[in-house]
This record gives structure tokens, C-alpha cells and sequence, in this order.
């Protein structure tokens, strides 16, 4: 584990800075709901004029890729929609190769529902295939027995991803996923199957979506137990930076350890000469 911080330890930028691709969490990286974290802005601006190939890679399935980047867009980032892949696009994916236009009922947002309907599902709260559950504002005690019924009734449990929890503006926290899936899996019995991080299937997905190896590839994120694990997994080069939900006090909690550690995705850009980024 490399900790990038002082002047002595630029040179392990340079080795970064030589990778071909970056997969770049979001939220504790790149922003914290409507703020944008220190660099995040300028790291973008050099993946691009570098022609380095790159994804912003989300557990959470509430936004299209269009959407996300309209925030960015508003947050004052240029990123193209090709540059996003979420937990919803690799769910949607992962279903049509298992069963080719099935059908789903879902407890989600726009996102995962769009998702769905372009890989060729239909909606069906009757006797669908599948149960696949994300966050959502609208998850209540009524959808919640119409899962439970359903999945009793033999339709397969998918969840986007596993968090447990997922940070806001202002560094509250809010049920994610995993926490939402917890009462339809405990009335069922029914064992769940995530998509999203720390899932390997998720990396394989966004690595053959921009073209490149996993070898010349490097994950950015900010948990320890999604994206860096995820990055070990699929043998990537991992970076975890401290803006997000790790502390540094917490590495040495886990079993496995990142190849590189930094305050943020800004630090990227240390030892660069400022006309060099801009």
C-alpha cells in the first residue's frame, strides 16, 4: 500500500498517471450530493485532454446515464453519457443474458425502470420473473408485501447492489439497497442475488464497455468493501481515496489493503505543473 501525500511520494504518480484507464466512482469521489469534492473538476479536464479512457462507474440505479450527466453538467464537469454506468445498467444487462425479455417487478427509480425496458423487459406485478429491488423514495409497506408475495410465488430476488447505506449532502446517511432488501429476504427465506459492486460481474461489464485490459486499468473509490474489493477482484490497480466514507484509521480493519491510498481524486494532479491541468 502506497499513501500519496508528500512530495517523496509524487513518484508513485507517475506510475498511475501511466494507466490507459481510470474507473471512477462517484458519490465520496467525485461528488457528495450537490458538492463537488476538492480536484475532482480538474482530474476530469486532464482524463480528457490525456485521452485516457475512463468510466464513472455507481452502485446506485436511481439516475440514467443522461441524468447524471446533466448534474455533472450542472456541478460544472463536461462528460459525454457514454461515461456512465451504473448498478441499474449491469442489472438490466445481467437479466436479458439469463432470460432474454422477461419480465420484472420493480421497487425502484427511473433509472433501473428505463434500464430494464431498454434491455427488453416488460413490467409485471403479477407473475414476473423477477423481483429487483433498488433505492427508492417510494418504497413502502404495500410494495414491500406485493415483493414478498411475488417471490414466494417463485419469482428470482435481485438487488442492484449491497449497500447498506448510501451518504447525502451534508454527511447524513440513508438506507441503500441492501437495507431495503433486508425485510423481503428475511419474509421469504429467498437468498438475493447483487449486481452491483463488490460483484466482479459489474468490472468485467465496464471494462469491455470502454475497450481496455484490467491489467492497464485502475479503480478510483471510497469503500474499502465495494470498490476496492471489487478492483482486487477483477485484478485491477486499486486507489482508494479518504473523501468519501473510509478513514485512513479504517484500512487496517480489512483483510485485503489498496495499492494506493490519497486524500482525493485531486491528488492525482499532485507534482503536475498547474499549466500541465488546466
Amino acid at each position: 500500500m502506497k499513501i500519496i501525500r508528500t512530495p517523496q511520494s509524487y513518484a508513485y504518480l507517475d506510475e498511475l498517471r501511466s494507466m490507459k484507464a481510470f474507473i471512477i466512482d462517484m458519490d465520496g469521489v467525485i461528488y457528495h450530493g450537490n458538492h463537488v469534492l476538492p480536484g475532482a473538476v480538474e482530474f476530469t479536464k486532464w482524463l480528457e485532454e490525456n485521452n485516457k479512457q475512463y468510466l464513472f462507474l455507481t452502485n446506485s440505479g436511481e439516475r440514467t446515464p443522461r441524468e447524471l450527466h446533466e448534474k455533472l453538467g450542472r456541478l460544472g464537469f463536461s462528460v459525454g453519457e457514454d461515461h456512465f454506468y451504473t448498478s441499474a445498467l449491469a442489472t438490466a444487462q445481467f437479466l436479458a443474458s439469463q432470460k432474454p425479455r422477461g419480465s420484472a417487478y420493480v421497487i425502484g427509480n427511473n433509472g433501473l425502470v428505463n434500464a430494464l425496458y431498454e434491455a427488453g423487459y416488460s413490467m409485471n406485478d403479477i407473475d414476473p420473473d423477477y423481483v429487483v429491488i433498488s433505492e427508492s423514495p417510494e418504497y413502502n409497506f404495500t410494495k414491500i408485501c406485493r415483493a414478498i408475495k411475488l417471490v414466494r410465488n417463485g419469482a428470482k430476488l435481485i438487488g442492484t447492489n449491497p449497500d447498506t447505506t448510501g451518504p447525502v449532502e451534508g454527511g447524513d446517511i440513508v438506507p441503500a439497497t441492501g437495507a431495503l432488501m433486508a425485510p423481503i429476504e428475511m419474509a421469504t427465506g429467498a437468498t438475493p442475488y447483487f449486481v452491483g459492486k463488490p460483484n466482479p460481474l459489474m468490472m468485467r461489464s465496464a471494462i469491455k464497455r470502454i475497450g481496455v485490459r484490467r491489467e492497464e486499468t485502475a479503480i478510483i473509490g471510497d469503500r474499502m468493501n465495494t470498490d476496492i474489493i471489487s478492483g482486487i477482484e477483477s485484478e485491477m490497480t486499486t486507489i482508494l481515496v479518504l473523501s468519501g466514507v473510509t478513514a485512513e484509521a479504517d484500512i487496517c480493519k480489512f483483510a485485503y489493503q489498496p495499492d494506493y491510498v490519497m486524500d482525493n481524486v485531486g491528488s492525482m494532479l499532485l507534482g503536475l505543473e498547474k499549466k500541465d491541468i488546466q
